[in-house]
């Protein structure tokens, strides 16, 4: 079987399935059930000293799909509400009880040194294995100078890296968050300040909905709503992007990752290590069906590796980075085409209608025997993948490479280009 022990930033845990710091992580009672589902490690939630907090009801709002599946969920949720010293003894007792799975604590200050280092000294006494700095909490805290406040600035991401560098002998996760407009200039920031890894995304700056008869954004506490993080499903799309920017990028290539955002599958987690991370971290998921999901994510991987023949998850880790490229680097002149199966195809008529009414009208309607037929016109066809999403018959669209012939021309060496560059 596949060895599904990870290391990340030198920390080690049987499985890379780590829960996030959220409110699963939120004591010991949570923490010792996940780890007895089998999940490799935690990171706490987040711990600080001071101004104290005072979370408020309600907490959750929710974005779902047309069949009511659980898409997104928007918190407003601040850092842990108990008291440091409940969640340091808890913190103790739950290490040494499981001294194989990774204890991470994440930890918040506001931006002063002695903040940041006596709270990371109280947290290695506990006997954690590893920090992880919340720069990217984007409700509440940020308002109070903490959060995304700091993680939006990479002077100040640099900084309080050193900061804790230097008072501690653990090793350092930063955590970044999203709501910046470049990820490279956090992460940067993050390596230039000493950080051990990285790992990301944090939620998401949003506001889930609007209830229109109370006129407020929802979660409502009595009466008015406000911004909060977004996590879940929909977010896996841009946490991929951004490990993949920080694993290709020159600076930050290499450097240890925990990949978080919407991961509620086995296939979900391959991705994300696919993409450079060497472990993933899950909270949606977990609050959404039961810690035992990690069972399905476990056996699921295991399987995924044997069948491919990986026997570790370094075989694993960065696999598809020297894929991704810029989209200048892509090839101007490779050409594929939709093709329909009649035997599948069930007369709906929705890759018609997407193609004819917002693409090329490259989908013809033929009658046949009993029921309509649709076939693609190669000529118009751009190979644009629409009609193959819309289809609800898994396989009944296909796409398929042309045999052209052409060269590999990327922009702006294309042939067909008014500067008429040769190719390099």
């Amino acid at each position: 079987m596949a060895d599904l022990r990870c290391n990340i930033a030198g920390i080690t845990a049987p499985n890379p399935f780590w829960l996030a710091s959220a409110p699963p992580t939120d004591k010991a009672y949570n923490v010792v059930r996940a780890f007895e589902a089998g999940w490799g490690g935690v990171v706490w939630k987040t711990l600080g000293e001071d101004p104290p907090v005072v979370n408020v009801s309600s907490r959750y709002g929710a974005h779902y799909d047309i069949d009511r599946r659980l898409l997104g969920i928007n918190n407003i949720e601040l850092i842990s509400d108990r008291p440091l010293e409940v969640n340091l003894r808890e913190i103790a007792e739950v290490k040494k009880a499981w001294p194989d799975r990774a204890m991470v604590v994440s930890l918040m200050a506001r931006m002063e040194e002695q903040a940041w280092a006596d709270l990371a000294r109280r947290i290695e006494a506990a006997g954690a294995d590893g920090l992880e700095l919340n720069l990217g909490c984007p409700h509440g805290m940020c308002e109070r100078g903490m959060g995304s406040a700091i993680g939006q600035v990479p002077e100040m991401v640099e900084q309080v890296t050193r900061w804790v560098k230097a008072a501690t002998r653990l090793p350092v996760i930063v955590k970044l968050t999203p709501n910046i407009t470049n990820i490279l200039w956090s992460a940067e920031a993050a390596k230039r300040g000493g950080a051990d890894g990285i790992s990301l995304i944090n939620t998401v700056n949003s506001i889930i909905s609007v209830d229109l008869d109370a006129m407020a954004p929802t979660p409502i506490v009595d009466g008015v709503g406000t911004h909060g993080g977004y996590c879940g499903p929909a977010v896996k799309p841009m946490a991929l992007n951004m490990v993949a920017e920080i694993a290709r990028n020159g600076f930050t290539a290499g450097i240890p990752i925990s990949g978080i955002g919407g991961v509620t599958t086995w296939r979900d987690a391959a991705e994300f290590l696919a993409l450079g991370a060497s472990g993933v971290q899950v909270c949606t998921a977990a609050m959404t069906y039961g810690f035992k999901i990690v069972e399905d994510m476990i056996s699921g991987l295991s399987n995924w590796m044997d069948e491919k023949g990986y026997e570790n998850l370094d075989q694993v880790t960065g696999r598809a980075v020297r894929n991704v490229v810029d989209w200048n680097a892509l090839n101007m002149n490779f050409s594929t085409k939709a093709l329909i199966d009649p035997a599948l195809c069930i007369d709906c008529g929705r890759c018609h209608i997407a193609c004819e009414d917002t693409s090329h009208q490259a989908i013809r309607i033929v009658q046949g025997e009993g029921k309509r037929l649709f076939t693609v016109e190669n000529e118009d066809c751009v190979g644009c993948n629409l009609c193959l999403h819309v289809c609800p018959v898994p396989g009944c669209i296909t796409m398929h490479p042309e045999e052209n012939g052409l060269p590999y021309v990327t922009w702006p060496e294309d042939a067909r280009n008014p500067m008429n560059l040769e190719k390099v």
